[in-house]
Parts: structure tokens; C-alpha cells; sequence
């Protein structure tokens, strides 16, 4: 036991050590700023492609699958201006606008791929416009999934109710798909997290590789967020502070904790591959 417990304190110790000796900290602020400059672009480049396409359910889709995981007090305020601008009339898809909002939102991929290639501890050789052009599917892969999603949404109540018709008996089974948000909302952060650590970084790993990293940030941001609020609720004064900024200040303090999450995700695979090949070395 105390041997596993060994090993457990000297990869947590070489994860955080290796956080705060490599600009962890800078890093995540870059991530948590970038993440707010690519919010609203790509909201705008997925609006207007949900309209050329016809998913008119996209902003309510996008809205809780964005949103559903945040507290309130932190949501509500860029909710509100997010479902604004998503409800704007967009003109056509091809137009100058919708593709710097394009280009704007894969900046936010972007900041993902640099931080985790500081947490893998590995260097990106790759031409940079094939990170960019990877960055972009990225993004549209996101925009295509939200409204694959949107589409089911629609069909869903349809089902529901044949179900009800026909089959009484799965009364239970239709009270837990009617949690759908919750449950799509974790499966999108999830994939989302595995498509980040496999394929964003330079390098290879495998899935086992990046779970102990994914698990840690869900945990983590779970459990983050239920502080955070607790905190805005109980003790802090934001609006006194930094006064008509106080949302934009509250939403950019609980970006920094996510994204410091996720790059100790990110540090923690790292700790661990790099265990093993010691390890390996050592019984060679």
C-alpha cells in the first residue's frame, strides 16, 4: 500500500512541479482569455452555419451544452449576450465576417494545442498551417456535432411521446432520457477532452494514456465549479470590486480555474508516461 502510495505522491509532486516550473500559471491565463475571445466568433460562425443548413434549434442547443456545467452567477450575464447573438439574422455563410469568425474561434483551439504541448513536454514541428487548418476542423467538427444534436432535440418530444403511447411501461426509462441536457453536455465535454489530448499535442498516445488526465479534470471541474459558486454566493463581492465589470471579472476567474484544471490533466498523462518509462528502463 505504501508502495502505491509512493508512486502516486512522486507523479502528483513531478505534475504540479512541472506546472508552476514551465508557466503553468501564465498558460492558463492565455487559455481562459482566449477561450472568451473564441466564444462569440464561433457562436457567429455556428449560427450562420446552422442557418444555411436549416437547424434552427442551434442557439438552444449551443446555449446548454456551453453553459449547463457553469454556476449561474457566472453564466446567466454571457448566456444572456451569447443567445443574442446567436438569435442575429446572418445574411449568408461565405461573407468576410463569418470567416474571421471562423478564424477567430480556432484561436481558442490554438491556445489549447500550445498548453498542452507545455504539459506534454513536447515540441511541435508540424508546419503551422497544418495546426491551423487541423485547429479549424476542430472547430467545425464542434459546430457540426451541436447540430447534430440540435436535429435530435427536434425529433426527441416525437419519440417520447410515441413511447408513451405505446409502451406505458417505460415510464422510468423516459423520467431519465428527459435529463438528456445533463447527460449530452458531459458526453460533448468528454469527447471533447479526449479529441484535445490525442490529437491536439504533437506526439502520440494512446486512449488509456489520456484517461487519468481527462478523469482528474472532470473531477475536478465538477468540483471547482460547486466551490466557486458557493464561494460568489457566500463570501465574495465582486460587484462592489470591480463594479459594471463584475461579470466579465467573475466569467475570466472561473475560465483561469478550468484551464489550469486542464492543464494539470494535461501534466499529470504526462507524469505518468514518463513514470513508466522509467520504469521500463529500469527493468531493462
Amino acid at each position: 500500500m505504501m508502495r502505491y502510495l509512493l508512486e502516486i505522491w512522486k507523479i502528483m509532486s513531478d505534475a504540479i512541479g512541472h506546472f508552476n516550473n514551465d508557466d503553468g500559471w501564465a498558460m492558463a491565463s492565455h487559455v481562459a482569455l482566449s477561450g472568451i475571445f473564441a466564444l462569440f466568433p464561433f457562436v457567429i460562425f455556428g449560427t450562420a452555419l446552422a442557418s444555411f443548413l436549416g437547424a434552427d434549434a442551434f442557439a438552444h442547443t449551443a446555449e446548454h451544452l456551453i453553459f449547463d456545467f457553469w454556476p449561474e452567477s457566472v453564466a446567466e450575464p454571457i448566456a444572456r449576450e451569447v443567445v443574442r447573438v446567436m438569435t442575429e439574422p446572418r445574411q449568408g455563410l461565405l461573407t468576410v465576417s463569418v470567416l474571421t469568425a471562423l478564424f477567430f474561434s480556432s484561436n481558442g483551439v490554438e491556445a489549447l494545442r500550445v498548453s498542452l504541448n507545455r504539459a506534454y513536454r513536447v515540441v511541435d514541428k508540424r508546419p503551422w498551417y497544418l495546426t491551423r487548418a487541423q485547429s479549424l476542423v476542430f472547430v467545425f467538427l464542434a459546430v457540426l456535432v451541436f447540430m447534430t444534436i440540435s436535429f435530435g432535440l427536434v425529433l426527441a418530444p416525437l419519440v417520447l411521446d410515441l413511447m408513451m403511447q405505446w409502451s406505458p411501461w417505460t415510464d422510468g426509462l423516459i423520467a431519465i432520457i428527459e435529463n438528456w441536457r445533463l447527460y449530452i453536455a458531459l458526453f460533448v465535454m468528454i469527447t471533447g477532452l479526449l479529441f484535445a489530448h490525442l490529437w491536439l499535442p504533437a506526439g502520440r498516445r494512446n486512449f488509456i494514456d489520456v484517461l487519468p488526465g481527462i478523469a482528474l479534470t472532470i473531477v475536478a471541474w465538477v468540483a471547482g465549479a460547486s466551490m466557486f459558486a458557493a464561494y460568489l454566493q457566500g463570501f465574495a463581492n465582486y460587484v462592489s470590486t470591480y463594479a459594471g465589470l463584475a461579470s466579465i471579472m467573475i466569467a475570466m476567474i472561473f475560465l483561469y480555474m478550468l484551464a489550469a484544471i486542464f492543464i494539470l490533466g494535461g501534466e499529470l498523462n504526462a507524469s505518468i508516461l514518463l513514470r513508466r518509462k522509467e520504469q521500463g528502463r529500469l527493468r531493462a
